[in-house]
């Protein structure tokens, strides 16, 4: 039986933290959360292999906020893929995101974020596993 795939979910409110980890494992992935840019970041530094793609709010309690989560998951792997969360930056996405990223404007309904994800991974290159 195959793994999950693990998504990273960096989002410092709780019901939409909650909101997001519903339904990414309700349609078949693995969810796992860090409430701000910062724990995202160290999440993604010590197993960013793991992680099959990253959902990430712009703006995140603390000193990082999602477009530097983005860019820090893509100093790990050029075509990591991301989509972005934001109920008020959605106009910065062309600027400060990365390319080939997906932005949800909230609120929004789960089968958006999980069409976006899908459409994300399919067009990713395979996760690179170690000693291939």
């Amino acid at each position: 039986m195959s793994e999950l795939p693990i998504i990273l979910v960096a989002e410092d409110d709780q019901l939409l933290r909650t909101f997001v980890e519903e339904t990414l494992t309700d349609d078949g992935f693995e969810a796992v959360i860090s409430a701000s840019g910062e724990e995202a970041v160290t999440l993604l530094a010590r197993e960013g292999a793991k992680y099959r793609a990253v959902v990430t709010d712009i703006n995140l309690s603390g000193e990082m906020d999602g477009w530097e989560v983005a860019q820090r998951a893509r100093e790990i792997d050029h075509a990591f893929p991301v989509i972005y969360m934001s109920g008020a930056h959605a106009e910065d996405w062309a600027v400060k995101g990365v390319p080939n990223s997906v932005m949800l404007a909230k609120p929004f309904a789960p089968v958006q974020l999980v069409t976006a994800l899908a459409q994300l991974l399919n067009a990713a290159p395979p996760p690179i596993t170690p000693g291939t």
